[in-house]
């Protein structure tokens, strides 16, 4: 078999790189080692950016996003008994953020690919990617016990922080960057309505915790818990009288309680991988790079991997210049490590770390300085700002 651009992985990044390169008349085949069915059950991120909506329209599978969605104009933090909303169209000029599922992102994008007749091999095994240094470079994998080879022009590795494609990289050749957080992040999805029309994330002395959506009548809710407990541990009556205690009081007297339909525990990471090309291989998305979910930038830091891939592409393919190959990792780079340096900071403001009593001096010096960060740029508009501007997302630069 031959293709142009072999995409490893059948995640959102993967399919809407394949969808984006179709319609440049760009041939693409995925490889995915799971099934459809299994990645539509994973339950992930919510809030896109105007980027992300942009490029799903580009792509040409952004109706039922359009019809669906809902537009957010802000957001709110809730801290030492009072609620701040940051004004996200207001301060940044216009722009929001929509609540859409990544499950219903990838729906949309894995039916559109079907409609399009485009090839994706699911539940391949043992897939591993050959002479990406080389101008011939070639993937192979089992299908239904049978050995494929394809060979292509370029491999783009969407395949997740687990997949082959970074490890494909010499260790002599990729350096990476890694802090791992302290506790995790136990989530609840249940078809109850949303208890604020906005998201919202709250710093308490229990923890964090944050409200979130899905749609006008499924709720999607975060706790911040030790990294130790397991989903077990947490009943649904467990959950909500503890998310009672984080809310503000009159939050939690308008919150709707019921069944679980999903409960997991997530722990957070910030990772990066240097460079994210090697050869004819590009890394995209979470092969490349993992923040902590608060602010909302891991699926919106992979479509811009995704915007960027698909102008050198474009760029290539359309114009005969392959100097600009060069450019993507560079591009892709500053973005993740503006989208990394805010996550952290979102998570550092906004939890505990458990750094000790009173009389550890470090841990009531670092939880003074947070406090007042937290404090400073939620009383001025100025700072607000700032979080707003970071909030929506960045632009997308271009190739020079």
């Amino acid at each position: 078999m031959k293709t142009q651009v072999a995409i490893i992985g059948a995640g959102p990044s993967g399919l809407l790189l394949g969808q984006l390169l179709a319609k440049q008349g760009i041939d693409n085949v995925i490889i995915e080692r799971a099934s459809g069915e299994y990645i539509l059950g994973r339950i992930r991120a919510g809030v896109l950016e105007q980027g992300m909506t942009d490029l799903l329209r580009e792509a040409g599978v952004g109706e039922r996003m359009d019809r669906e969605g809902q537009i957010h104009t802000g957001v709110e933090l809730a801290f030492n008994n009072k609620r701040v909303q940051i004004e996200l169209e207001k301060l940044t000029g216009g722009s929001t953020v929509m609540v859409y599922g990544q499950t219903e992102v990838t729906r949309d994008l894995m039916e559109a690919r079907q409609k399009a007749g485009l090839t994706t091999y699911y539940e391949s095994s043992n897939v591993a990617l050959h002479d990406v240094k080389t101008d011939t470079p070639y993937v192979t994998f089992e299908q239904n016990g049978e050995q494929h080879r394809l060979d292509c022009d370029y491999i783009a590795g969407c395949d997740g922080f687990h997949g082959v494609s970074r490890q494909t990289i010499p260790e002599s050749s990729r350096k990476e960057f890694e802090r791992v957080y302290p506790f995790g992040w136990l989530g609840v999805l249940s078809d109850t309505p949303p208890v604020n029309h906005e998201l919202i994330y709250c710093k308490t002395d229990r923890g964090f915790a944050m409200t979130s959506m899905r749609s006008a009548t499924r709720s999607r809710y975060y706790l911040q818990v030790p990294l130790t407990d397991k989903v077990e541990d947490w009943s649904d009556e467990d959950f909500w009288t503890e998310l009672k205690r984080r809310l503000p009081d009159d939050v939690a007297a308008k919150l709707v309680t019921g069944p679980s339909i999903e409960k997991s525990i997530a722990p957070l990471r910030s990772f990066v991988c240097e460079p994210m090309q090697y050869g004819n291989l590009f890394l995209v998305g979470d092969a490349a790079h993992i923040v902590p979910p608060t602010g909302a930038k891991g699926l919106n830091l992979a479509a811009s991997d995704v915007a960027t891939l698909n102008k050198v592409m474009k760029r290539v393919y359309k114009d005969g210049d392959k100097d600009c190959i060069s450019q993507y990792s560079d591009i892709c780079l500053r973005r993740v490590w503006h989208g990394e340096r805010f996550s952290w900071w979102m998570t550092s403001m906004l939890h505990d770390f458990g750094q000790g009593d009173v009389h550890d001096t470090d841990a009531a010096t670092y939880e003074k300085f947070m406090s007042s960060e937290l404090n400073f740029y939620t009383d001025t508009e100025a700072g607000r700002r700032i979080i707003a501007m970071q909030y929506v997302g960045l632009p997308y630069e271009d190739l020079s």
